[in-house]
């Protein structure tokens, strides 16, 4: 089973899961998604609501994503973004949604991961799903 599709999005979500607030409430630590990073989990829910497989992946699974960021400055149409955010923080909060959305029975699943960031013409994310 393989599952493949493109997202275009004029402006990919650059918040990560790791901008967690904290506060205290009665002595105790309590943890909230700021608004931004609620904007960022909605935007990556509903683009990938849209391409959820009919039957959830039970067996595990290569994971290639393709971060493709809006061009500035003199980039070029492919070139590797090597600037923030860090590609391994980005990931946390995709999982997340993929694993709320029943892309998969759970993200350990996810035996393999390819990830990369580029400077593009179109924005958007690339995703692939490939059991092995």
């Amino acid at each position: 089973m393989t599952t493949e599709f493109f997202m275009p999005m004029k402006k990919v979500p650059t918040i990560t899961h790791q901008q967690k607030q904290v506060t205290v409430v009665h002595g105790k630590p309590v943890f909230y998604e700021p608004a931004e990073l609620k904007a960022a989990r909605t935007k990556l829910m509903a683009h990938l609501g849209q391409h959820v497989p009919e039957k959830a992946y039970t067996r595990p699974v290569r994971l290639i994503v393709k971060w493709c960021f809006p061009i500035s400055g003199k980039r070029q149409d492919g070139e590797y973004k090597a600037t923030r955010p860090d590609i391994d923080n980005s990931q946390k909060l995709l999982f997340d949604c993929m694993t709320d959305l029943k892309f998969w029975k759970d993200d350990a699943l996810v035996v393999s991961l390819i990830a990369e960031k580029f400077w593009a013409r179109l924005p958007g994310i690339y995703i692939r799903i490939e059991e092995v």
